[in-house]
């Protein structure tokens, strides 16, 4: 019999009964509150933990209000503007939201602030421009068409996620929650005895659910109450003279606006960082993971565990940082959105448990006329399924209006499922590992393990046209058999692990996540070369190595067999030919979705083979380079068919072509995950269809299967 618990159910005030029904019925552990909702007293002994979402920096409107210097501060850049006279006036607060920001004009302006010519790069001297308080603009002396922009400090007088529900939701009624810097001295010691006092007068609170601790993501909104930007591992939020101060200690320099604005960019994880970011984000987490574990002591002390949601104010906690185990967090919730994501949480080491808040969220965008919450939820356990064989959350849970789901016709039943697959997971493997590889495959760029997971992504599972051809690299990495090491430039420097038998370089050109001038490091490309030439895999998704230099776009373009054209080569013919007998393509029935795709890339050198092309253009190539081999990719999105095909141009990359059906399933719509320590395996459907499938084991079939639309079947071996 498949035990219970492991599950979290949210409730509220006028769904006392339906949660005692709904525990009943789930064999839920846990309850919670969550954004909008309350803990109702009657719930506190109904048998089940309780968790306490507690926010470290706002609601507490009486607190901001009276401390207006120690609200929390974000540093915001105008647009640009051009000058046509001697001098140019420019209103900071144009587009921005005033009831989310406020311009700060408590500290001073000429050693916080930064105004810059955009045409040249020069700083404007501050003895160029002053600033009014009455009109909320910038007069500067100006060049004649030269552009300009401000980069100034504001207050964050409402709170971003508070927003975001407020609007989500159409509240009307509810106060604008405004926040407070829990790193300022006051604001601090304020906070620490708030929370002493919360433990003493909640003694039937077991987990703390900190939402998070202190500074928000960047999550800014304009005039009209849509998002302005949005960057989940943004740190525009979390500066203040005060901080800035420290850091100029810390660091031996003084701080910039620019090192935060970053020309307009706010640092976007795209972005390839600098030296003063990369040290900014180190000081961050420093301080921040200090002071969260006070916090966490706090809470401990009153013999309650300590949580710490993957969202909200997460930044600088960085959980694949050098410091986040320092905090001493009793666990990590986080959103699960697919399986990148569910990775991005189950991964995090430094914690006794991993929870997953699973989708849909009960909020009225989705349980509506026109939504569909049950196929969102299958959506949601089919991509997240894969990934929990390979590394499982410890938990899940749900969170939102629990009166939403309830009334939504055969919801619950479909959440069953998902909690009930989710225990067996558990139940059968017996905290044992599935089998993986007999080598790794390490992802690089320029971010490596600090931002495990977290590739090519603007926030959080959002699909965004540019980026889906390269998310998909990483959403089948996270269910594959596959052990996987997220590696930066300075690892390759270091010397690349033995055990790292494929490298993939994946993304567009420019960006962080390519690499841009590390590809024109006569170290990076050597190392890499040796590595391959001696046995060792490379597949480049996208723009992999590029970087104009010395009559090459592509600087790996020998490794992978391909180039691309951009304009400098159109006098030179290329004469390539598809020929698609390969091991890559051996069970490859459809098409072959390469998304947005990459035009005007050939083949070229004495070793390649080209498996797919676009007209003359190549989509997929293979190459041959020494003793190892390379292969390209156009562009790879999510599907089923793709993380067949990418599971065997890893295995051909390394050379281990043999090894792919140690456990092995044929149709490319099921996948099997083998725990050898309890002789199982597990063939799941990832399909809304039946389908059947042969079972390999050491290379040799086993049996046969037919399963149902998105089943799990158990095999005893």
């Amino acid at each position: 019999m498949i035990r219970g618990g492991r599950l979290t159910i949210p409730t509220d005030l006028d769904m006392i009964e339906e949660t005692l029904a709904l525990k009943e019925e789930l064999d839920a552990d846990a309850i919670r509150d969550c954004d909008g909702t309350l803990m109702p007293n009657e719930l506190l002994e109904c048998g089940a933990k309780v968790y306490a979402t507690y926010y470290t920096t706002r609601k507490d409107n009486e607190w901001a209000k009276n401390n207006p210097e120690e609200v929390q501060q974000e540093y915001l850049i105008t647009d640009r503007y051009t000058a046509k006279a001697d001098t140019l006036e420019i209103k900071l607060m144009h587009g921005f939201h005033t009831q989310q920001l406020k311009v700060n004009e408590l500290d001073d302006p000429k050693e916080w602030w930064e105004v810059i010519d955009r045409t040249t790069g020069e700083i404007v001297p501050t003895t160029d421009w002053e600033y009014d308080t009455h009109t909320g603009c910038v007069t500067l002396q100006s060049k004649k068409y030269h552009e300009y922009t401000v980069s100034f400090l504001a207050f964050l007088i409402w709170d971003p996620v508070h927003m975001y529900n407020f609007i989500t939701n159409d509240w009307k009624d509810a106060p604008h929650q405004c926040t407070f810097d829990v790193r300022q001295p006051k604001t601090q010691q304020y906070v620490k005895e708030k929370l002493r006092k919360f433990c003493e007068e909640n003694p039937h609170i077991d987990v703390i659910r900190f939402t998070t601790f202190f500074h928000q993501f960047t999550l800014t909104f304009d005039d009209q109450k849509r998002e302005k930007y949005v960057e989940w591992f943004g740190y525009s939020a979390s500066v203040s003279p005060y901080i800035l101060k420290q850091f100029e200690k810390w660091a031996g320099y003084k701080f910039r606006p620019e090192f935060i604005v970053d020309q307009g960019y706010h640092n976007s994880i795209f972005r390839i960082p600098s030296k003063e970011f990369k040290d900014f984000i180190e000081f961050q987490q420093i301080e921040v993971s200090k002071l969260a574990k006070e916090l966490v002591d706090i809470v401990h002390s009153y013999g309650k565990e300590a949580m710490m949601f993957l969202g909200d104010h997460w930044i600088g906690t960085e959980p694949f940082g050098k410091y986040f185990a320092n905090i001493g967090l009793d666990s990590v919730v986080g959103s699960v959105g697919n399986g990148v994501t569910m990775r991005m949480i189950s991964d995090i080491k430094g914690v006794k448990y991993t929870e997953g808040r699973f989708l849909p969220y009960f909020f009225p965008d989705v349980f509506t006329e026109g939504g569909d919450p049950i196929k969102e939820a299958n959506e949601n356990w089919l991509q997240a399924r894969r990934a929990m064989l390979r590394s499982p959350l410890d938990r899940i849970g749900y969170g939102g209006y629990l009166k939403l789901a309830t009334e939504w016709p055969n919801f619950i039943d479909t959440i069953k499922n998902v909690i009930s697959e989710f225990r067996q997971i558990h139940e059968y493997t017996d905290g044992t590992k599935s089998y993986t590889a007999p080598f790794k495959v390490a992802i690089l760029n320029s971010w490596g393990n600090i931002r495990r997971w977290m590739s090519n992504q603007v926030h959080h599972a959002i699909w965004y046209r540019e980026i889906y051809s390269y998310v998909g690299v990483i959403e089948c990495l996270s269910g594959m058999p596959i052990d996987v090491e997220f590696i930066n430039f300075d690892d390759i420097r270091h010397g690349i692990d033995p055990s790292i038998k494929v490298i993939i370089n994946a993304g567009t050109t420019g960006t962080s996540w390519t690499g841009g001038e590390n590809w024109i490091d006569e170290e990076i490309v050597t190392k890499i070369r040796e590595f391959v030439d001696f046995g060792g895999g490379f597949i480049g998704v996208g723009e992999p190595t590029a970087y104009q230099h010395q009559g090459r776009y592509f600087q790996l373009s020998d490794v992978m067999g391909v180039d691309k054209e951009v304009g400098f080569t159109l006098s030179h013919d290329k004469y390539n030919s598809l020929n698609t007998n390969h091991f890559i393509l051996e069970d490859i029935e459809e098409a072959i979705d390469f998304g947005e795709g990459m035009s005007s890339v050939y083949a070229q050198g004495d070793h390649y083979q080209v498996l797919a092309m676009d007209q003359k253009y190549c989509q997929l190539v293979t190459n041959q380079y020494g003793k190892g081999r390379s292969v390209y990719f156009a562009g790879l999105p999510y599907s089923p068919q793709n993380c067949r095909l990418l599971l065997r141009a890893i295995y051909f990359a390394a050379s281990e072509e043999e090894a792919m059906k140690k456990y092995f399933v044929t149709n490319m719509n099921t996948e099997i995950a083998a725990f050898e320590k309890v002789n199982k395996v597990v063939i799941i459907n990832n399909s809304v269809n039946d389908v059947n499938t042969e079972l390999y084991v050491e290379g040799k079939l086993y049996n046969s299967y037919n399963l149902k639309a998105m089943e799990m079947k158990w095999i005893d071996l």
